[in-house]
């Protein structure tokens, strides 16, 4: 698996991603709980949080439609955030990973490490044998 280093735009994104959450945190009903950020090929950062309930939706579900809806097709990184964990980074689901898989497998994913440190990965390498 490829590992990247993050840049400070990656460090830019996570805030953005933090922000977003921070300005809808739902601490009574827990609907609000993570954060999203995605940066397209273009530049252009669309941000989002998840929405929880019985048929709930994930972070990186909702803002990868806004980017769409917004007529994004091409995509270059991503990161899941919640201040309680590591890094304030949340590695995504398994349907996260299937469906970044299938819409951008190229995507660089914002993840901690096995000793902690954040990198990039490739959406590709969260879903061996796809």
């Amino acid at each position: 698996m490829e590992r990247f280093s993050l840049t400070e735009q990656d460090q830019l994104l996570i805030q953005g991603a933090l922000e977003i959450l921070e300005r809808n945190f739902d601490s009574i009903h827990y609907n609000h709980t993570v954060g999203c950020a995605i940066r397209c090929k273009n530049g252009m950062v669309y941000r989002g949080v998840n929405c929880d309930g019985n048929h709930g939706s994930c972070a990186e579900y909702i803002t990868m439609g806004i980017a769409i809806s917004a007529g994004e097709r091409e995509f270059d990184t991503i990161v899941a955030v919640h201040p309680g964990h590591n890094n304030s980074v949340i590695s995504p689901c398994g349907n996260c990973r299937q469906m970044l898989y299938e819409y951008c497998p190229d995507i660089l994913v914002i993840v901690n490490d096995e000793d902690g440190k954040l990198i990039k990965v490739k959406a590709r390498d969260l879903l061996p044998f796809a």
